[in-house]
């Protein structure tokens, strides 16, 4: 004789799974998609702001200190002056006067000793990364690193002039490789035109990959006809696959 006061666990009253707990949780989760890049992008930005303000502001004379005369501080002040500073010093190098003093300093920095090779690196560094005709860090690539069968995302920084390229036989090109999750730090290599294989993707979105450690992956902006390509293969494939068909 069977009991009919015993649950029975039929189909369509499924058991939840998760249930308040579980919507709690995934709300939380989204509290901090929200609020975390908000909160750590505004930290850094008050970090930057008060390490300028704290360097500038004690060389402002008091009379000219507009904090002299209110009542409260004013943050990112020290960050104006020094854009400011900047501007009026681009203006002024602009003119005679301008470039006959910066020709005055590169030719005392060039005579110092040790500093001067830094001065020189860092300066050609600038030059180059701010000019408006430079290609450096405007491309994202990949590349066979550190041994065929293993890609790796690069950027490219120019193509290889000098001794580097005269002692190779094909034709190379500066490649950055950036190390994770710090892009600042990485390697330099020259790499052959022919073994590089671009990316449709945007140098920034090459960095938050980089950064994020794959965590972040942009989406394919290719065509499809272009998605349909033949994928490419290592350079050791290629070849091992050429001896066991010869």
């Amino acid at each position: 004789m069977s009991d009919d006061t015993t649950p029975l666990n039929h189909p369509e009253t499924p058991v939840k799974s998760g249930g308040v707990m579980g919507k709690l949780r995934g709300y939380f989760i989204a509290g901090i998609l929200i609020t975390a890049p908000i909160s750590i992008t505004v930290y850094l930005g008050w970090l930057f702001i008060s390490f300028v303000d704290g360097r500038v502001m004690p060389l402002i004379p008091v009379k000219f200190n507009p904090e002299t005369y209110l009542p409260y501080s004013l943050p990112g002040l020290g960050v104006v002056v020094v854009v400011v500073g900047l501007v009026f010093i681009g203006a002024f190098t602009a003119g005679f006067m301008g470039r006959f003093f910066q020709r005055q300093g590169d030719r005392v920095m060039s005579k110092v000793p040790v500093l001067r090779g830094v001065y020189k690196a860092l300066k050609q560094i600038l030059e180059t990364v701010l000019a408006q005709q430079s290609n450096a860090f405007r491309e994202a690539v990949l590349v066979e690193y550190p041994r065929r069968g293993m890609w790796v995302i690069a950027f490219i920084t120019g193509k290889t002039t000098g001794e580097v390229q005269s002692v190779t036989e094909d034709e190379v090109i500066n490649l950055f490789i950036p190390t994770t999750p710090n892009p600042t730090s990485g390697f330099l290599i020259f790499v052959p035109k022919e073994d590089i294989v671009p990316l449709s993707m945007k140098v920034e979105e090459a960095i938050k990959m980089v950064i994020s450690g794959g965590i972040v992956t942009p989406p394919d902006h290719r065509s499809i006809a272009e998605q349909g390509k033949i994928k490419i293969r290592s350079s050791e494939h290629l070849v091992d696959h050429n001896k066991t068909t010869s």
